[in-house]
């Protein structure tokens, strides 16, 4: 499953968590400055899983993680049965 991140370069504060926390190693840190003068995270999104690490660790929450289906893949919206609800016993 290919995935793609989007990070919000003008409200990043270029901590680095997201950078660390990628498995992939596909963040970076940019080398130029955004209008507040803090080095945004970035990346080209290449090898991206959407595993979503990175935004879990990003403080600020800007950076939305995006997956791509299998367009293979059926939904099935309709359900075939109604089921009674389960409930659990307490064993005593």
């Amino acid at each position: 499953m290919a995935g793609k991140i989007v990070i919000d370069a003008e409200r990043c504060k270029g901590c680095g968590l997201c950078v660390i926390a990628c498995p992939r190693e596909i963040i970076v840190l940019s080398k130029k400055s955004n209008k507040n003068g803090y080095f945004p995270a970035q990346t080209d999104n290449h090898g991206c899983t959407a595993c979503a690490m990175c935004a879990l660790m990003c403080p600020e929450a800007i950076i939305e993680v995006y997956r791509d289906e299998a367009e293979d893949t059926e939904v099935d919206q309709e359900p075939t049965g109604k089921k009674e609800p389960a409930f659990i016993e307490e064993k005593a």
